[in-house]
């Protein structure tokens, strides 16, 4: 297959590991989660994919790993509404200095054990985080102190996963969509690309053709917080990012061929593009015929060299969310392949 294809990252946790979780008991936890690793990276090898992931299975959401356990927390941050109705909130800042309580590198080296196929890993981008400091400010903590810290601490969390031989790292950017709902002037949306470009550009130019920046629409059981916000607001700042990789939601879009057009449009010349092929929301699987139309139709518009495919979203990016099945994950998964190789045929790439 000379189209590359990837994983974006979560993948619906077993029952055993979701009992585990809920029983709160730290030995059985442990056991679930290598289990859970193992047969995850394991399947994902048998389908043929060229690059895993450990589906997140470890972490408790995509967002919130970097502050699991942090005591500097209150539970009223902001809210995040999804279109049918329900809730996430994040929890907010009440003091300093703000440190990374875990690391992703401590995930991608458990997935390396057991992995024999390039691991991918993706980390929460701090745009993201920056919505953890609270609006009214935090007493003898300013804003540029929080900004400094998060950027040192993003920083370190992106350097740690390329040092131990990530073969990806990918920022988690949910939030650029949103933040057009939030403040539909845009000017919450070019902060969060300073600062995601302020982490970025600790990095090479070498160093930045492995880290990739995703966004999509958010997926949450089965529903979305932003699929209402229209992509050409977001796509041209998407861009302006200093990544080598972007990995765009595609599947789901109402009209594919105006998204392509602006992707063209706006994207680098050093920058790859991965297509979203697969709906995680819908629940009928794409067949390999229709995964290779998209990606066909995406190469109308856009080089093939520097075309590749993904899934729109992660399956389950947080741990509570069933609403998906492992094995319709994998059954999507299985038709992304599938049909990015049929694409490649197709192409004579």
């Amino acid at each position: 297959m000379t189209i590359p294809t990837e994983p974006i990252g979560s993948i619906p946790r077993p029952a055993e590991l979701l009992e585990a979780l809920a029983e709160g008991d730290a030995g059985r936890i442990a056991a679930a989660r290598e289990k859970a690793i193992s047969e995850t990276i394991g399947r994902l090898e048998a389908l043929g994919s060229p690059v895993v992931t450990d589906g997140e299975q470890s972490k408790p959401s995509f967002v919130t790993y970097p502050i699991a356990g942090l005591d500097t927390l209150a539970p009223d941050g902001a809210v995040i509404p999804f279109a049918d109705g329900h809730q996430r909130q994040l929890p907010v800042l009440t003091g300093g200095p703000f440190r990374y309580a875990q690391n992703a590198v401590d995930y991608l080296n458990e997935a390396q054990r057991v992995a024999n196929t390039p691991v991918k890993q993706a980390v929460i981008a701090p745009s993201a985080l920056s919505l953890l400091y609270p609006a009214a400010g935090i007493a003898g903590y300013s804003p540029e102190e929080f900004r400094a810290d998060l950027v040192a601490g993003a920083v370190a969390d992106i350097r740690a996963c390329l040092d131990a031989g990530a073969h990806t790292v990918q920022l988690d950017f949910t939030e650029g969509r949103l933040s057009l709902k939030l403040d539909p002037s845009g000017g919450l949306l070019d902060q969060f690309v300073a600062l995601n470009n302020e982490v970025l550009d600790h990095f090479t130019a070498e160093e930045r053709v492995r880290i990739g920046v995703h966004t999509c629409p958010g997926g949450d059981q089965d529903s979305t917080h932003s699929l209402d916000v229209d992509y050409a607001g977001l796509l041209p700042a998407l861009f302006r990012q200093h990544a080598g990789a972007f990995y765009v939601q595609l599947a789901s879009e109402p009209d594919p061929d105006r998204v392509l057009q602006i992707i063209a449009a706006h994207l680098p010349d050093d920058a790859r593009v991965f297509i979203g092929v697969t709906d995680p929301i819908d629940p009928v699987v794409e067949t390999p015929e229709q995964v290779r139309d998209r990606v066909l139709r995406a190469a109308e518009y856009l080089p093939v060299d520097r075309l590749g495919t993904c899934d729109d979203c992660g399956f389950a990016p947080f741990a509570d969310d069933t609403s998906t099945s492992r094995d319709l994950a994998f059954a999507k998964i299985e038709a992304r392949l599938a049909g990015t190789r049929l694409a490649a045929e197709a192409l004579g790439v």
